[in-house]
C-alpha cells in the first residue's frame, strides 16, 4: 500500500503563504477551533516531509521564538516532534533526534518514501517543493487553511506561483472560529 501523501499550507485570500508589515501569525486570525483542530490534526502517527529551506526557516523561528510566541502553539510543537524527513542537498546532518536528511530529488525521495512508510506523509509549507510533487502527482491530499485577509501589498510567498493546472476535487470543507475555511482537496494534472 502506498502512503498519503498531504501538502498542507496556509494562505490569504489572494494566494499568499505570509506576509510582511504588521501582520503577525496566522494574520492575527486565529483562535481556539483552528488550534485545537490543528493539534488534532497531528495527534495521529505520522511523518513529516520538509524541504531544506523551510526546514531551516523552523528551526530559526523556534530558536529566536518565546514560550509564548505563536511558533511555539502546541500543534507547532506536536509537528516539530513528529519523525521527519529532509528533503536536502545542502544539509549535512540534524542534531535532533528522529530526522533524517535525504539526498536527491524531492520527486524520488517522496516517491520512495510513499511505498516505504507504515504511515501517513505530511508536509507543511515547503512550497516549491510541494509544486514540484503535485506535478509529478505525488501530493493525495491539499489541505489548504484559507484566512479571512487579502495581503496585496504585503503579500509574500506565493503559494501556487509557477504550479501546473491542476482540477481539484473536494473532499472536506470546515469553518473554524467563524471564518477561517479549511478545504481539502485531491489533486489531478490538468491535461
Amino acid at each position: 500500500m502506498t502512503a498519503i501523501y498531504t501538502f498542507d499550507v496556509f494562505t490569504s485570500l489572494d494566494g499568499f503563504g505570509g506576509a510582511g508589515g504588521d501582520w503577525t501569525g496566522y494574520w492575527g486570525k486565529q483562535g481556539p477551533e483552528l488550534l485545537g483542530h490543528r493539534l488534532a490534526s497531528y495527534e495521529g502517527e505520522q511523518r513529516m516531509v520538509f524541504g531544506a529551506n523551510t526546514y531551516r526557516l523552523f528551526v530559526q523561528m523556534l530558536a529566536e521564538s518565546s514560550e509564548d510566541s505563536d511558533v511555539r502553539d502546541p500543534w507547532v510543537t506536536r509537528m516539530w516532534n513528529l519523525p521527519t524527513t529532509v528533503v536536502s542537498s545542502t544539509l549535512g546532518t540534524s542534531d535532533r533526534p528522529d530526522v533524517t536528511i535525504a539526498k536527491g530529488d524531492a520527486v524520488d525521495v517522496v516517491a520512495q518514501l510513499k511505498k516505504d512508510s507504515d504511515v501517513p506523509l505530511r508536509s507543511h509549507g515547503s512550497l516549491s517543493m510541494n509544486r514540484a510533487l503535485m506535478a509529478a502527482g505525488l501530493v493525495d491530499r491539499v489541505q489548504v487553511t484559507l484566512f479571512p485577509v487579502i495581503t496585496g501589498k504585503t503579500g509574500l510567498d506565493p503559494i501556487f506561483h509557477g504550479a501546473e493546472d491542476f482540477d481539484l476535487e473536494l473532499i472536506e470543507s470546515r469553518t473554524l472560529d467563524g471564518n477561517i475555511q479549511e478545504l481539502v482537496y485531491h489533486p489531478t494534472l490538468h491535461p
